[in-house]
């Protein structure tokens, strides 16, 4: 049987790997927290005590880790992924990073014939526990195809971004509009409820005129106006505050590697900054929306 091996079980990695064995998938997983790999063992994976064993007679690594620092070390420093593996193995990276760590990771594995896609997520902890996942993936498409099978029992929506990087750079496109986006939201509810508007009754209006979008619609940022939201949750659960400002980070470094103007996403960037920096970063990225609140 086909065994994936799966490296990162943290807050989206455990849910993604859980989809897998509910899948009846051969799953083998590692991570350098003792619980979250239990949790998975409990559930029928086996676990490794190191990425080297891990990935050893593996047909799939998956990996979900925080950082670009983290993919470098996992992936490229002696006894990592790339010297561990067997040719052929193809290897799929969720996490969200700068596109030129993608792409360097991808010319060395290719070298060493292995097959490597980028594959960041969009839909949050949720959309990884419901299996509803979007995967934006860059590499070639016979790769792409190879891992949609994979993928497919995590995501809904799986889409071929381009080549090797071309997942990362759509992913923090997208991120940098929904930062802009949720700014925006939470300045004009905030501009309303301090003129003297009903919070649930803007947002109403709102989302039957030209203002309508996917904040008012599915994560009113504004307590009490959505059930089943972080905002009517204390701001808990989510996507946490500090990773919407990492992401808006790459997207501002792309922007200077390719010289394109991006003065909304400079904005969105500076003000999660700000917010974050008042002890925020842990809440969900709707809590903005207590940034204007404290600007009274």
């Amino acid at each position: 049987m086909e065994k994936i091996t799966f490296i990162g079980l943290g807050n989206m990695g455990a849910p993604m790997a859980k989809n897998l064995l509910s899948a009846k998938l051969n799953v083998e997983v590692f991570d350098l927290n003792p619980s979250a790999v239990q949790e998975l063992t409990a559930l029928g994976a086996s676990s490794a005590d190191s990425v080297q064993q891990a990935v050893q007679g593996s047909n799939v690594v998956i990996t979900m880790l925080p950082a670009s620092q983290h993919v470098q070390s996992v992936y490229l420093t002696e006894g990592g992924i790339l010297d561990s593996v067997d040719s052929g193995t193809l290897l799929i990276d969720c996490s969200t990073i700068d596109a030129t760590t993608a792409r360097d990771v991808a010319s060395k594995a290719l070298k060493r014939g292995i097959n490597f896609v980028d594959a960041p997520v969009s839909g949050g902890v949720a959309g990884a526990s419901a299996g509803t996942l979007t995967f934006i993936v860059g590499g070639s498409a016979e790769n792409f195809a190879q891992a949609k099978v994979t993928l497919s029992h995590m995501g809904k929506n799986i889409f071929h971004a381009g080549e090797a990087g071309a997942g990362q750079v759509a992913k923090i496109c997208n991120n940098m509009m929904l930062g802009i986006l949720m700014s925006g939201t939470c300045e004009a509810l905030n501009l309303g409820v301090e003129n003297g508007l009903d919070p649930k009754v803007l947002s109403d209006i709102m989302l039957q005129s030209s203002g309508r979008n996917w904040a008012l619609e599915l994560y009113n940022p504004c307590p009490g106006v959505m059930e089943n939201v972080p905002s009517s949750n204390g701001y808990q659960g989510g996507f946490m505050s500090q990773l919407m400002a990492k992401d808006l980070g790459l997207a501002m470094e792309a922007a200077v590697a390719s010289q394109s103007s991006t003065p909304m996403g400079s904005l969105a960037r500076n003000l999660f900054n700000f917010h974050n920096g008042q002890g925020n970063g842990q809440k969900d990225f709707s809590s903005l929306f207590e940034f204007y609140q404290k600007q009274q």
